[in-house]
C-alpha cells in the first residue's frame, strides 16, 4: 500500500500476544508506539486539530498551543505540518529530552516553564497556565487543553474498531490514565461492543485521579499530580476499577519486557502491564486482556532503562522480576495474526 501523507500511518497497529497459560488468558499488547509520532497520542492529537478546524476555533495558518510531557506534543507537531499550522508546546523539566528533541525536529517551538521543582515533581499546573497565557497573547492561537477537550476522547474510535476486528472480543482492557482521554474513549467504545468487558485504569502511586493522597512520582505523561485537577474529559462512569502502580513496578516491568521479549515499552506501559498481570493472577480478569503500548522505551533510554539512574533514585527491585517470572511461567511469546479481512481504516 502506498500512502500519501505521514498521518495516514496513524492506526492499524499490530497486536503482540503474551500467553498466561496458568490462567487460560492472553495478554494482548496493541503496539501503539508504531504510530508515526511514536505513541497512542497521535490519534487524539490529529482529532483535536481536525475538530478545532471544523468548528472554526482554529483557522488555516493559525497557531496551536499545548502543554505536554512530549507524546501529545509529537502528535500535534505532525498534525500541524499536515494542516499548515504553527505549533508551540510548553514543557517542564519532567519531559524526556528525547521527546523534546523529536518535537523540535518536527518544527515545534519549545517553551519551558520557570520555577524550582523537584526532579520527580510534574509542573502540569504551571505548564497549562503558561500555555493558556501564550494562546491569549497570539492572534489566531488556540490552546488545545487536552485535559478538557472532548475531541481527546473522541480520537480513539478507530483504536476500538481495529481492536474488535483483530480480537473479535475483548474481555478486559487495562490502560494508563492521565488526562483520561484514551481511557474514556477506549472504555466507552469497548462497552458498546461488550457491556461486560472490564475496564481498569492505572495511575501512578502519587496521582490523585482516584482520590488517593498525592505525592511526587517519576512516571511521565500519566496520572494527575497533587495540586492539579482531574480533567473534564475523564468519564469515571465507564471505568470499572482504578488502581495505582509504583514507579519501581512500572520501570522494572518495562525493563523485564525488554529483556524477555525484545520489545521496548515506556515506563507507564510497564505499569499497565504489571497491573494487568497482577489482576489476571488475582482472578479479577481473564480471557482476552488488552493493554496498549502507549509509547516506546526508546524515549527513556537514559532514565527507565538506565540502571545507574534507577539506582540513584532507589527504584531497582529484583523482587519484581521474580514476581513477573512467576506470573508468566511457563508462558511463551507468540505473534497474534490479525484477520486477513481486517479493513484498512481512515485516520480521520
Amino acid at each position: 500500500m502506498v500512502l500519501n501523507k505521514v498521518t495516514d500511518l496513524i492506526g492499524n497497529t499490530p497486536i503482540l500476544s503474551i500467553s498466561v497459560p496458568a490462567k487460560n488468558t492472553r495478554l494482548l499488547l496493541k503496539i501503539e508506539k508504531n504510530n508515526p509520532g511514536g505513541s497512542i497520542k497521535d490519534r487524539m492529537a490529529r482529532n483535536m486539530v481536525i475538530a478545532a478546524l471544523k468548528s472554526g476555533r482554529l483557522k488555516s495558518g493559525g497557531v496551536v498551543v499545548e502543554s505536554s510531557s512530549g507524546n501529545t506534543g509529537c502528535g500535534l507537531a505532525i498534525a500541524a505540518i499536515e494542516f499548515g499550522l504553527r505549533f508551540i508546546v510548553v514543557v517542564d523539566h519532567h519531559a524526556a529530552q528525547d521527546k523534546i528533541a523529536v518535537m523540535r525536529a518536527l518544527g515545534a517551538e519549545i517553551r519551558y516553564v520557570e520555577g524550582d521543582y523537584r526532579e520527580d515533581e510534574v509542573a502540569v499546573v504551571e505548564r497549562q497556565r503558561l500555555a493558556a497565557e501564550i494562546a491569549c497573547q497570539i492572534p489566531g492561537a488556540v490552546f488545545m487543553n487536552q485535559s478538557d477537550n472532548a475531541a481527546n476522547a473522541g480520537g480513539y474510535g478507530d483504536f476500538v474498531h481495529e481492536l474488535i476486528c483483530q480480537t473479535r472480543n475483548v474481555d478486559a482492557y487495562v490502560g494508563c490514565v492521565g488526562t483520561g482521554g484514551s481511557m474514556t474513549g477506549i472504555a466507552r467504545g469497548l462497552k458498546v461492543h461488550n457491556p461486560r468487558a472490564k475496564t481498569i485504569a492505572v495511575e501512578p502511586a502519587g496521582s490523585i485521579v482516584f482520590g488517593q493522597p498525592g505525592h511526587p512520582y517519576y512516571q511521565s505523561g500519566t496520572g494527575t499530580p497533587a495540586g492539579d485537577t482531574v480533567g473534564l474529559v475523564l468519564d469515571y462512569s465507564c471505568i470499572d476499577l482504578g488502581v495505582q502502580v509504583t514507579d519501581a513496578q512500572a520501570f522494572e516491568t518495562a525493563r523485564y519486557i525488554a529483556r524477555r521479549t525484545g520489545l521496548l515499552v515506556g515506563g507507564s506501559t510497564g505499569g499497565a502491564i504489571y497491573k494487568a498481570l497482577e489482576l489476571i493472577h488475582s482472578g479479577l480478569i481473564g480471557g482476552n486482556v488488552v493493554t496498549a503500548v502507549a509509547d516506546g522505551g526508546e524515549k527513556y533510554l537514559h532514565t527507565v532503562f538506565s540502571e545507574s539512574w534507577l539506582k540513584e533514585r532507589n527504584l531497582l527491585d529484583s523482587n519484581i522480576w521474580t514476581q513477573l517470572d512467576n506470573w508468566l511461567a511457563p508462558g511463551h511469546l507468540e505473534i497474534e495474526d490479525a484477520p486477513l479481512a481486517m479493513p484498512q481504516l481512515s485516520a480521520a
